[in-house]
């Protein structure tokens, strides 16, 4: 095998790539797939794993964010004004905007909240979505109010209506592709400094680390990811609610990402696909629905306290080894029965 191949690979990493290569592969969907209900949760699965990938960012750096719905709204809410008010329609164009409107308002914002840490930082992003939740609700005149912002015009690509239910899904793969592009070019350009800041934060700022700046880049990319989430969600619905940026959704984004393993970029995925699926399914048995979705919250988190990839690979490095060891044990044995015979 070429060595600068092997090296380059392991650069870029194998989670990166496999995820990115996933996201890809669903394009398959539209492609083959005819049933709506696969359409719908195929959305709320990318929908859900592109929010998670911005807890991911967060979870580098050693904080726990819930501030998601907020850079979703503000995603969401900019594509539904620029389409409604301006006739803005171009999927590509939306796009910028959705990511970088929620950019550009973190960076005032982390100049504030990244100076606090644990549980004060949590509890800060929680009041800022409960904050954003009442200024949707109560400016009518912009964001619509209670009855939100309907009537969004369908979004095009050079000027072809992305309309019916296979192109929606196009759309959403394409802007889950982005993020993982994103998140994976953050994080794996910037992995050390995160692991450090990770690590032990006073540690890394002693070594000399600017510890701030890395903290800054990774919370403003997580916003701009939020918002490319937001958008997707309210392309899908053809309309923007506050209730879609719910304050307390931003715990089903942190599970996915936590219960999908926060040591791995592919975490968020495998945690949405499993908890979206696992929600749809315990919904039918309805009075019994949250018990059951709870019940696996607590057992996975007990018996896969890495996350379902951490626990996996935990698994996969412990039976290698294992293998591995049962294989150096074995030739000295062997060459004893030589020698004897």
């Amino acid at each position: 095998m070429n060595p600068y191949r092997s090296t380059l690979f392991q650069r870029i990493g194998f989670g990166e790539t496999l995820t990115v290569a996933l996201i890809a592969l669903t394009f398959l969907v539209p492609a083959f797939a005819t049933n709506p209900i696969v359409f719908s949760v195929t959305n709320q699965v990318l929908v859900a794993s592109t929010a998670a990938f911005s807890v991911y960012i967060m979870l580098r750096m050693n904080l726990l964010t819930f501030a998601v719905p907020t850079f979703m709204a503000l995603g969401g809410y900019t594509v539904a004004i620029f389409g409604l008010r301006f006739g803005v329609t171009d999927v590509v164009l939306l796009a910028a905007l959705a990511f970088v409107v929620p950019a550009l308002f973190a960076l005032p914002l982390g100049a504030l909240v990244l100076r606090l840490r644990g549980v004060y930082f949590v509890l800060v992003t929680f009041v800022l979505t409960e904050i954003t939740q009442l200024v949707l609700f109560e400016t009518p005149g912009l964001s619509g109010g209670s009855n939100g912002l309907v009537g969004i015009p369908i979004v095009t690509f050079f000027g072809i209506p992305l309309a019916d239910n296979r192109a929606v899904l196009e759309v959403t793969i394409g802007l889950a592709l982005v993020a993982a592009l994103v998140t994976a070019a953050l994080t794996v350009r910037f992995r050390q400094h995160f692991a450090a800041i990770e690590e032990n934060e006073l540690l890394a700022q002693s070594l000399g680390l600017v510890v701030w700046h890395y903290k800054a880049l990774g919370f403003v990319v997580a916003a701009g990811v939020s918002g490319l989430a937001g958008f997707a969600l309210v392309n899908m619905l053809l309309m923007a609610h506050p209730s879609s940026f719910n304050p307390l959704s931003s715990v089903n984004y942190i599970a996915y990402a936590i219960i999908g393993g926060k040591g791995s970029m592919l975490g968020p995925v495998v945690g949405a696909t499993v908890l979206v699926f696992a929600s749809d399914l315990f919904a039918i048995k309805g009075e019994y629905s949250q018990f059951l979705f709870g019940f696996l919250l607590v057992t996975v988190v007990l018996v896969a306290r890495d996350g379902i990839v951490g626990t996996i690979r935990r698994w996969i490095c412990r039976s290698a080894r294992t293998s591995s060891e049962d294989r150096k044990a074995a030739v000295p044995l062997a060459v004893a029965s030589e020698g004897r015979s």
